[in-house]
């Protein structure tokens, strides 16, 4: 952008934005993005570039001055001595990070309408950083997610590249003019870091969105079924949820750590079996399924049994009834649908019918 363009922008009454001009990456993108959610920035122009005269005139300067001073409205991250981190992680932080850390409380109670130290702000803050913003500030600090001494030193390698898919590499790839652009439809560098901006500045907002809308009332409903779960079972391994579609293992494996003090969660305080409705019509079949041994994890912490593997409908009730008479277990009622062939899930045309399969399941030697 020209110093006379520039100029003109600062004639606005809004609070001007600062970043550098050249080459832009995901996490000045997503900074402007999130000022700009602000009442205070929402009709804010953009400066970009690196002449010091012309960021000294600019209200907010993002990724650039080499100045982290909030009392001056100043965010970049590049400067040696810095090294900030977001509160309870180990990332240093870029500019995306710095603006979220200051902004972000406000811009979650203004999406969500909520006063801004209500306690659910507080676990979206720290849940969207998390959850998103950390690994970009890791990739632009150059902060791998494993350790690279280590990963070497077990013998790791990748099976296929993977780099070319991650948030870093998409925005990058648009500095880039689109060959298949329009006539006349604007391709400068400015539009398209404009365009860059506005791509992941909406996937932080849809992970916003989908977090208060959806995580955050998942954490009542899973909190309230791990509570109450020894009245399902008197082990405490099974739990009911009242809906299916509720995102539980995140929360599921908070619940365990607190019952535990914080720490790893305590045998006593694992689950095994989640139960729930496949949908909220009428006789709706239901769902068992293994809590796996981290959120990550293909592996379940007690799968179903060897014998119910691939097994399904009548077969499969011929194959529990037979159990049930072998070893003088109660019978499981009939209505039985399928088992996975890996063990992680099951199903039954009733709820009844699910829980006995859980507590058969639960009985059974690994």
């Amino acid at each position: 952008m020209t110093e006379e363009a520039a100029a003109k922008k600062l004639k606005t009454s809004s609070p001007v934005i600062g970043t550098h001009n050249g080459h832009f990456h995901a996490d000045e993108a997503l900074a402007v993005y999130l000022l700009r959610l602000l009442p205070a920035y929402r009709s804010s122009p953009l400066v970009r570039t690196r002449d010091p005269a012309v960021l000294a005139t600019c209200h907010t300067v993002v990724d650039v001055g080499g100045e982290y001073e909030p009392a001056n409205n100043r965010y970049d991250h590049h400067q040696r001595t810095f090294a900030t981190t977001f509160p309870q992680h180990s990332t240093k932080l870029s500019s995306a990070g710095l603006v979220y850390m200051h902004f972000g409380r406000a811009i979650i109670a203004q999406h969500t309408s909520l006063p801004l130290d209500h306690p659910d702000v507080s676990l979206l803050y720290e849940k969207l950083y998390s959850d998103f913003i950390e690994a970009l500030d890791a990739n632009d600090n150059g902060i791998p997610v494993y350790d690279p001494a280590q990963v070497s030193a077990a013998g790791l390698q990748k099976r296929f590249k993977d780099g070319g898919i991650n948030l870093g590499s998409l925005i990058g790839d648009l500095n880039q003019p689109d060959p298949t652009a329009s006539p006349g439809e604007p391709q400068d560098e400015d539009s398209l870091f404009a365009r860059a901006s506005t791509f992941i500045g909406d996937v932080f907002l849809r992970k916003l969105r989908n977090a208060a809308a959806s995580w955050l009332p998942a954490r009542a409903t899973v909190g309230a079924a791990y509570q109450s779960r020894k009245d399902v079972h008197p082990s405490g391994r099974i739990i009911v949820l009242p809906e299916g579609g509720v995102p539980w293992k995140e929360h599921l494996y908070n619940f365990e750590k607190e019952a535990s003090g914080g720490a790893a969660p305590a045998a006593e305080n694992q689950v095994y079996y989640v139960l729930y409705p496949e949908s909220a019509a009428e006789g709706a079949k239901w769902r068992v399924q293994c809590v796996p041994v981290d959120e990550g994890s293909f592996q379940s912490r007690k799968p179903l049994p060897e014998s119910w593997r691939g097994v399904r409908d009548n077969e499969l009730d011929g194959v529990l009834a037979a159990e049930a008479e072998k070893s003088g277990n109660p019978k499981i009622p009939e209505g039985a649908v399928f088992v996975h062939a890996s063990g992680f899930i099951g199903g039954h045309k009733t709820q009844e019918g699910a829980l006995a399969m859980a507590t058969r399941s639960l009985e059974a030697s690994a």
